[in-house]
């Protein structure tokens, strides 16, 4: 007896539903699928929970020194002449950054293995194409659903049937974060 369910899929278009759909999970917090499906996603996107949660706090904060662009009232680099060409001119800033330890280093990208990029698509259709933006989902788990889970163990994810789907009947269910 397999220790999965097969879904009606083949191998890779089984794994490309699951992190699809454990990457909708974690963006937006719930999904509507099947019964079935729901279980399977349920173990992936726990164990990628509880990897968040045990890696929370493993990064130290580091000084570093960066050049960053001078710029003018309307946002333009400002550009200076220099023997006879424009260069930029630089100016260096302080930043602090969170420095990921090896452990979380490698939760990280144990999650990118298997989340799917994520972009963000503003609702208004001005600027629609300009001002989309990647969303990074490691940072996100780390930050914003590691912390509502320090006291928990495991139980992070919830199924509710909603009855069954009106084409084939399979029942429906809604998988979200607890």
């Amino acid at each position: 007896m397999a220790g999965y369910r097969k879904l009606g899929k083949t191998s890779d278009q089984r794994k490309a539903l699951i992190r699809n759909q454990v990457t909708a999970l974690l963006y937006n917090g719930k999904i509507v699928t099947t019964e079935a499906r729901a279980k399977e996603i349920r173990k992936v996107a726990e164990g990628i929970i509880a990897m968040a949660v045990k890696e929370k706090d493993n990064f130290e904060t580091v000084k570093v020194t960066a050049k960053v662009a001078r710029k003018d009232k309307d946002g333009k680099r400002v550009k200076e002449v220099v023997n006879g060409k424009k260069v930029t001119v630089y100016d260096e800033v302080e930043k602090e950054i969170k420095k990921d330890l090896p452990s979380r280093l490698h939760a990280r990208r144990q999650m990118l293995r298997i989340l799917y990029d994520v972009t963000e698509v503003p609702s208004t259709p001005a600027g629609r194409k300009k001002n989309t933006k990647s969303v990074d989902l490691p940072k996100k788990l780390f930050e914003d659903i590691a912390p509502k889970y320090v006291s928990r163990n495991g139980g992070y994810t919830r199924i509710v049937k909603i009855g069954q789907r009106k084409g084939d009947g399979a029942m429906e269910v809604i998988i979200e974060l607890v």
